[in-house]
């Protein structure tokens, strides 16, 4: 079985997500663990490219969709999967669950489509990265061992973003855009219970910082 722990933290913007992961990554440390911090879309030189083109070009659901898991697929390769391999706990702002959220949810796109582009994406790369785990099997695709869920109204998230910074074509939607997104992160939970811990973001930074640790905790990481 793998030594390595892989977390991520989904939410919309102004959730609060850059705040606790850093947070994290200072409590994992002191226990003793190397930290490898990272994001999605992004991570490495190419993706990051495709982080510029995704964020800031018109282009249908689809097309953001394909270069979304063209991103993350060399990410796996060139950053998560190693770390994994060597041990390390890789603390992602954002995975696969954002796709889900973002283009199924806020976009409409196919649920079973995502699916099937998820499998192409990262087919293989769980056997690369796990070093076999127990009970995988070589359809198996890389998920999180815990997904960190910070649910906060859209509306608090765009009180919380007015004026800090020019918003990108995400940030730029309408509140019914970030309701379906919101609605898409519910889905995955209810897929997947039991790798999701949602936070409510809507409380004190101190309050959802102890959530964080909480669901941390209760796996035994901390």
């Amino acid at each position: 079985m793998r030594q390595g722990l892989f977390v991520s933290f989904e939410g919309i913007d102004g959730a609060g997500k850059s705040t606790h992961i850093e947070a994290l990554a200072d409590a994992l440390r002191t226990a003793g663990r190397t930290v490898v911090l990272t994001r999605e879309p992004g991570g490495t030189p190419l993706a990051e490219q495709i982080r510029t083109l995704a964020l800031h070009q018109p282009m249908d659901g689809l097309t953001e969709a394909l270069l979304m898991f063209a991103a993350r697929r060399d990410h796996a390769r060139q950053v998560i999967g190693p770390a994994l391999a060597q041990g390390h706990v890789v603390l992602c702002d954002r995975f696969t669950d954002a796709t889900f959220a973002y283009q199924g949810g806020g976009r409409g796109l196919d649920w079973n489509l995502l699916s099937k582009m998820e499998l192409v994406a990262l087919d293989g790369i769980a056997f690369e990265a796990d070093s076999l785990h127990q009970n995988a099997s070589p359809a198996a695709v890389l998920q999180p061992d815990l997904t960190l869920w910070f649910d906060l109204p859209p509306e608090v998230a765009a009180q919380r973003l007015a004026g800090t910074r020019v918003a990108d074509k995400f940030e730029a939607q309408p509140a019914a855009f970030f309701e379906a997104v919101r609605a898409g992160y519910a889905r995955r939970l209810a897929e997947a219970p039991a790798r999701f811990a949602r936070i409510n973001a809507d409380q004190p930074k101190e309050a959802v910082q102890a959530q964080v640790r909480a669901a941390v905790q209760a796996r035994g990481w901390l």
